[in-house]
């Protein structure tokens, strides 16, 4: 059947099982960062928060198909990931650490499995000690540079906090959710807009990086105030999020056909399937958001339709462009969360 006639959880399962036979590593026992695997170089960093995505992936299409043998390739996914990062789940990133727990967490709300929230709760302990008065506040971006503080450290460890404090109801856990997010909205977001910027003393100036304008900004910031809103029904995170939506389809979608910029490879090749991802769950809490709709299916239609190579199903930087190898697993997971969202919507009709 040619892609373009088959529904989006099938085209999402197909893309899924693609993504397993192309990137698969039998002897570290995660994702390889390139297909082919030829195209890896000796001493390339190793993306470790890209790993954090694919157990995304595997729990959406748990979540979609209710497939037994999928909890137990979790596990041994998991464990190959702590094992391959020294043996533990911790890191000198704390963005990375914090996709990591937010993953690990959604596999513990699918499978129950104890072993998830104690990796969460030691992750979140390292995590909390990013907090310093650099910048008045905020998370460090990472270990050895405490002094620069960016969305992409906030954000996500906003939402954890407040998904921990939805599961778990311990009121200190909400509370590092609230002064995050709001540190994260006072100095990262335009007030004019609501647009998200990405970080600010880089180079220990004190400046704003207003120039750096990605879509991963963005959708954490939405994540965040649909969490808040979602555990405290308080509007106000609500409202932000809308904006913030809002403030990203006037300024980085394609002008009449609501298409994302193509923002290349390596990390930000993940970075509009993480937006996807939170417009996904922006429409759960608030199915009515103007455009959020009609942006997520207008780019899935365009990856459908033009985006991906057939056989192995794969795709490029931009959704509208079919790719030339090697392609790299970032931009290959986002398009698979942008297939896995279109199917959500349409199981949510």
């Amino acid at each position: 059947m040619d892609r373009c006639e088959l529904g989006w959880a099938q085209l999402a399962e197909r893309m899924h099982r693609d993504l397993f036979a192309c990137y698969g590593n039998e002897q570290t026992g995660i994702l390889d960062q390139w297909y082919p695997r030829s195209a890896g170089r000796v001493g390339e960093n190793f993306y470790y928060w890209w790993q954090a995505h694919v157990l995304d992936v595997l729990v959406d299409a748990y979540e979609r198909t209710g497939d037994p043998a999928l909890p137990d390739r979790m596990r041994q996914f998991c464990r190959s990931l702590e094992r391959y990062n020294g043996g533990t789940f911790t890191h000198n990133y704390y963005d990375d650490m914090e996709w990591t727990a937010l993953a690990l967490l959604r596999a513990y709300r699918a499978t129950g499995e104890a072993w998830y929230e104690e990796k969460v709760q030691e992750l979140w302990a390292d995590i909390q000690t990013a907090w310093n008065e650099y910048c008045g506040g905020g998370m460090a971006w990472k270990k050895d540079q405490l002094d620069y503080k960016n969305t992409p450290a906030n954000a996500p460890a906003a939402i954890l906090a407040a998904r921990l404090y939805g599961i778990f109801g311990r009121l200190e856990d909400l509370a590092w959710a609230k002064r995050i997010y709001d540190w994260n909205k006072a100095n990262l977001v335009d007030p004019a807009t609501g647009f998200v910027w990405d970080g600010m003393n880089r180079t220990g100036d004190g400046a704003i990086d207003k120039d750096w304008r990605f879509t991963y900004c963005q959708g954490v910031f939405i994540g965040a105030g649909v969490e808040l809103y979602f555990y405290t029904g308080e509007s106000a995170y609500l409202e932000d999020a809308r904006r913030t939506a809002a403030a990203c389809f006037e300024e980085l979608c394609e002008p009449g056909t609501w298409l994302l910029p193509e923002e290349g490879i390596d990390d930000t090749g993940l970075f509009k399937g993480i937006l996807i991802r939170y417009l996904d769950r922006l429409l759960e809490v608030d199915p009515a958001c103007p455009h959020v709709r009609e942006v997520i299916f207008a780019n899935a239609e365009t990856l459908r339709s033009s985006g991906l190579f057939e056989s192995p199903m794969l795709c490029a930087p931009s959704w509208k462009e079919q790719p030339t190898l090697p392609v790299q697993l970032s931009v290959q997971l986002s398009g698979l969360m942008l297939l896995e969202a279109a199917a959500r919507l349409e199981a949510r009709k």
